[in-house]
């Protein structure tokens, strides 16, 4: 997943954590190309000047005439930013065209971001709205989730189908979903931060769901099958089996990685040839499968990736951990759920 447009909607899109200070002045929009008659009759937004005076207002009048397509709304699209982005109380931004394009029913969105910092510059970013008003395109980061309520139907899917081993809560009205493999090392660097979010969270539900990346980590898929025999036999039992596994994953080799599996299993106090069995069977390795399906279905696309009611966000991409801990209880403010954490102050975009 690309990060070179994590301020705007690239990156930003799933992992929305870096504020837009300091990004390059706005360019102009797309032009409009003269050889498709559909384009011909379709205005360009052209951003020309900017007066750095007229802050906390940076951004140029709306015009009416860039508004050439009935959907999205732009009440929906700031819905839908404000769900990325409102976590944040010195972004801002401002839809400025929702227009037509050549491929019947996609409508492409073009906003400008700012922030409330002295001398912070204006950008531009566009996505491509699709038919069923459901998806977006934008960049790098392919298809994605669209809507006034974006990270809904994730959220569901994750409550109804996330089985791995689980601490935190019993209810799943707060959700941290970490997808991550044992044999992948940001698996391993990540679990501090993981550790971090359930203390600071205790009413929220971790779990840990297995994504072996198999093609490039050669025992994750059997590490990933132990640690649901672990999980099946004792859920608790997962988390000192997990720890073990990371600790020694330079010894998971064709010479020592059996071992250093029934090794931690034994650490977490089971019986390693019940869970080597186990492990062999046709239902475990179905079920791994079907964890790896779940995240292919979610998009996620690497490890560790964490789902905060089902927002995506790569715990790769060096996020301060006070800024993830800023998405998780804003995302718990939006969906309604408790956590303890401080209310966030929820800034209203500079909207038409």
């Amino acid at each position: 997943m690309s990060t070179a447009l994590a301020p705007f909607l690239g990156a930003a899109l799933l992992a929305s954590a870096q504020a837009p200070a300091a990004a390059t002045p706005a360019p102009q929009a797309e032009p409009a190309q003269s050889a498709a008659p559909a384009q011909q009759n379709r205005p360009k937004l052209e951003l020309k000047t900017l007066d750095p005076s007229s802050h906390p207002d940076p951004f140029p009048p709306v015009n009416q005439k860039y508004f050439t397509a009935s959907t999205p709304t732009v009440a929906t699209v700031d819905s839908f930013l404000k769900a990325l982005w409102g976590y944040d109380p010195d972004r801002i931004w401002r839809v400025e065209a929702i227009q037509t394009t050549q491929a019947p029913g996609v409508s492409k969105v073009v906003v400008y971001v700012s922030d409330r910092k002295p001398n912070a510059k204006v950008s531009s970013a566009s996505f491509f709205v699709l038919p069923d008003g459901k998806h977006a395109i934008a960049d790098a980061s392919g298809i994605i989730s669209f809507g006034a309520t974006p990270f809904a139907d994730a959220r569901r899917t994750l409550q109804e189908h996330a089985d791995g081993a689980h601490r935190g809560a019993a209810g799943k009205d707060l959700l941290l979903v970490e997808f991550a493999d044992l044999q992948c090392p940001h698996c391993k660097e990540a679990q501090p931060i993981m550790d971090r979010l359930a203390q600071d969270f205790p009413n929220a539900q971790i779990v840990f769901q297995n994504l072996p990346l198999a093609e490039i980590h050669p025992f994750a898929f059997k590490a990933a099958a132990y640690g649901y025999c672990v999980t099946k036999q004792k859920n608790d039992a997962f988390f000192p089996y997990a720890s073990d596994v990371f600790d020694k994953q330079a010894a998971l080799t064709p010479a020592t990685g059996d071992q250093t599996l029934k090794d931690a299993v034994t650490k977490a106090g089971l019986d390693p040839a019940a869970i080597d069995a186990c492990a062999s069977t046709p239902e475990t390795k179905n079920a791994v499968q079907a964890s790896v399906k779940l995240a292919e279905d979610l998009g996620v696309q690497q490890t560790p990736m964490l789902a905060i009611n089902g927002r995506l966000i790569p715990l790769t991409t060096n996020i301060p951990y006070e800024t993830l801990k800023t998405i998780v209880a804003y995302q718990a403010v939006q969906d309604g759920v408790s956590t303890g954490a401080a209310t966030l102050r929820q800034p209203p975009s500079l909207g038409r």
